[in-house]
């Protein structure tokens, strides 16, 4: 690819780039109406360098061509542009040429570009809900034909190749758009010849602080990094040769990392440029896979390896097709990566979705199902923010390989839990599992699993709606099938939680008050009640009528029997007709600021759950008296408190009441452990009543060992 790259770099001129078209393809008379249609259409149109723009769409075509794509995808590839920038509709395209070429065109049109004047800087908020468009429009578009995500990839990787001619401030907008979105698809479609110079292009001019840094050590120490490369390269030769290879029989490339790759790994492990170990890398390319097998044994038996960083994607591979054996060893104080594939190994992995294009034969195909999980996610998704955070998260991240007990393998992403493998078997088995063993050994849902573990099921006859758990997954797809559960769940709890409310406030029968709600035709809304504190009291005015209507003796008392007020506690705001005195957070569920939480009424004081505890169900259930309750819109401040406590039974709960009768909230709490490996510090973060620090430091110290106490929103965070 790179010597493609550089050709298609240094094509400035309408007539090299047709030139270089028809190294890769047969001339024909269709492409060859495509290419006079295509400048004539973009006559007297200029690109921001200067040149013809007929130039681009023909060098997005040599990209196509590279990849194998057909006479239809070349066509498409030429007139990408023409509905978009010119005159031209998607009809005189199919009159012109065919349904296909306009279908393609068609799906390429509907991914439109971002264009000059609607760039979003990339400080502003509004930057996230841009990609989201982007990537949605883009998969979108591809899930009826993958084709277009190939051409649109051949033509971000042109857009790229001639960044240098806009401002800096596009240069970056597009460089971002191309990592968080265009660089992941190419990942997922397995073309890891596209993905790594949409990375690295993309990488110099969103992060070029960063990739000048590494970009300055490559170059200082590139002898040295060439000796070591151009060592262990020789070494691997003449290893393989001594043992029953033949010089034609394989063959070995040699590089230094790409350096976003590189950049990635000094993120993830919080290193420097010059703590990255393996930064340099060989791949051996063989006939057959037992040739990879005899490779491997070869370089394990004469170099030590770092077993911890073996992997083999031929036994198990990558769902985008991915077949190759990793491994890392030692060779005279150097770390260097091998790669062993076959030359099919080694298509698919630069082709990959469009390695049965340009080779019939081949390695595996990229599973596509992907593209349908995402149809459904569109559709499930109440916002495009939503559904790009599902997306993104699905679409790159390092894969594990786990297994169900009857050896079937299932690919997922790292850092995912017991949960999201029961929704990658099946959506029904996630909603409906009740217990999980990994390795025989029951374990929680949330466990996250690591490669090779066998993973059994236990499914329930009833679902088990874990709405907390929704941020804990890693899946999309585990993430996206709780959302949209708990949604319907969530409606149906605000339903009853707005008609015990109205229930509390009236003082009626249930049955009653519905009676009302069907008379003003609002029972269809009525879950609004439970979150809306606007709606809730012009509900409230609106039935007032009904109670005032029936026979009472002394009408003029109960004038003002419905009024609602507002009554602030701290961090809880009430509404209510009735007198609170007091607001308390139950032991069972600890909801957290800006959890969804409902109240209920103990005499004079309110109980505060989460909306999906269980206690809260039974609650409910059981016809408790329900409140409005909802969070203050001001965060109170918080504190850090770490304190000593002596080392008995009982002294963390009697500290923990302490600190309830004072007002103040837990938010969180660490234990610290002394040399006996017994907890006897306590670090938390509180939240006070009236931010009087000094008062509580007071209190606190008159009975306990307060270490530190101090708040917890310092200008260093």
């Amino acid at each position: 690819m790179e010597w493609l790259i550089e050709r298609v770099k240094s094509c400035k001129d309408v007539d090299d780039a047709i030139e270089l078209l028809y190294e890769h393809i047969p001339k024909s008379k269709n492409v060859e109406k495509a290419l006079f249609f295509t400048q004539q259409k973009h006559e007297g149109q200029l690109r921001k360098s200067g040149e013809a723009y007929a130039i681009h769409p023909i060098l997005v075509s040599v990209f196509v061509a590279y990849l194998g794509g057909d006479e239809d995808m070349i066509t498409a590839g030429l007139l990408h542009d023409v509905v978009e920038d010119t005159c031209c509709s998607i009809d005189e395209v199919s009159s012109k040429f065919n349904n296909e070429v306009a279908h393609l065109v068609e799906g390429l049109t509907k991914i439109m570009e971002i264009r000059d004047s609607e760039l979003i800087p990339s400080n502003s908020n509004e930057k996230i809900i841009s990609s989201a468009l982007s990537f949605r429009k883009m998969l979108l578009a591809s899930t009826n034909d993958i084709r277009v995500l190939v051409i649109k990839l051949c033509d971000r990787l042109h857009n790229m190749l001639t960044l240098e001619s806009l401002s800096p401030a596009k240069q970056r907008r597009i460089s971002e758009e191309t990592i968080v979105v265009y660089g992941p698809i190419a990942h997922r479609l397995g073309i890891s010849s596209i993905k790594n110079h949409l990375e690295d292009l993309s990488f110099k001019y969103a992060l070029p602080s960063e990739h000048k840094k590494i970009d300055d050590y490559i170059q200082e120490h590139s002898q040295q990094l060439q000796l070591r490369l151009n060592h262990f390269t020789s070494e691997t030769k003449t290893l393989m040769l001594k043992n029953g290879f033949i010089e034609n029989d394989f063959d070995i490339e040699r590089r230094v990392k790409h350096y976003y790759s590189i950049y990635l790994k000094m993120q993830r492990k919080g290193v420097s440029i010059e703590e990255v170990l393996d930064m340099l890398a060989i791949r051996v390319i063989v006939n057959e896979p037992i040739d990879c097998y005899r490779a491997l044994g070869i370089i394990h038996q004469n170099f030590n390896p770092l077993i911890s960083r073996f992997k083999d994607y031929i036994a198990i591979p990558k769902e985008n097709g991915y077949q190759t054996i990793h491994t890392t060893v030692f060779d005279n104080k150097s770390i260097i990566e091998s790669q062993i594939r076959t030359k099919d190994m080694h298509k698919t992995a630069e082709f990959g979705v469009a390695a049965h294009w340009k080779y019939k034969s081949g390695g595996l195909n990229p599973k596509l199902e992907w593209l349908n999980d995402f149809k459904a996610q569109d559709e499930a998704s109440e916002n495009i923010e939503e559904f790009y955070e599902i997306a993104k998260d699905n679409l790159y991240s390092e894969d594990i390989a786990v297994f169900s007990p009857k050896g079937d393998i299932f690919t997922l992403p790292r850092g995912a839990t017991v949960l999201d493998f029961a929704y990658e078997v099946h959506t029904e088995v996630g909603a409906y599992a009740k217990e999980a063993y990994v390795n025989k050994q029951k374990t929680p849902f949330l466990t996250e699993l690591k490669n090779g573990d066998i993973v059994r099921i236990i499914t329930s006859k009833e679902p088990r709606f874990r709405c907390s758990w929704v941020n804990s997954v890693k899946t999309g797809k585990a993430r996206n099938a709780i959302a949209v559960n708990c949604r319907q769940k969530m409606k149906e709890i605000n339903n009853k939680i707005a008609i015990d409310i109205l229930v509390s406030v009236f003082n009626v029968r249930d049955r009653k008050l519905r009676r009302w709600l069907d008379k003003e035709n609002i029972a269809s809304k009525v879950f609004k009640i439970a979150t809306d504190s606007v709606y809730f009291k012009n509900i409230v005015n609106t039935l007032k009528k009904y109670p005032k209507s029936d026979k009472i003796l002394f009408p003029f008392l109960n004038l003002n029997k419905y009024n609602i007020k507002k009554q602030k506690f701290d961090n809880i705001v009430i509404y209510s007709n009735q007198n609170v005195s007091n607001v308390l957070f139950d032991y069972c569920c600890h909801p957290k600021r800006g959890d969804d939480i409902i109240g209920f009424k103990k005499g004079s004081d309110v109980m505060v759950h989460h909306k999906f505890c269980e206690r809260a169900s039974t609650f409910m259930e059981q016809k408790e008296q329900m409140i409005f309750v909802k969070w203050t819109r001001e965060a109170p401040e918080r504190y850090r408190l770490i304190v000593g406590l002596e080392n008995k039974r009982g002294s963390l709960a009697t500290f923990l009441q302490y600190l309830a009768k004072m007002q103040i909230n837990l938010v969180t709490i660490e234990l610290g452990q002394s040399e006996e490996g017994h907890a006897d510090y306590f670090e938390m973060i509180l939240e006070l009543p009236d931010k009087n620090i000094e008062l509580a430091r007071e209190k606190l110290k008159a009975r306990y060992r307060v270490i530190d106490f101090v708040s917890a929103n310092d200008v260093y965070k």
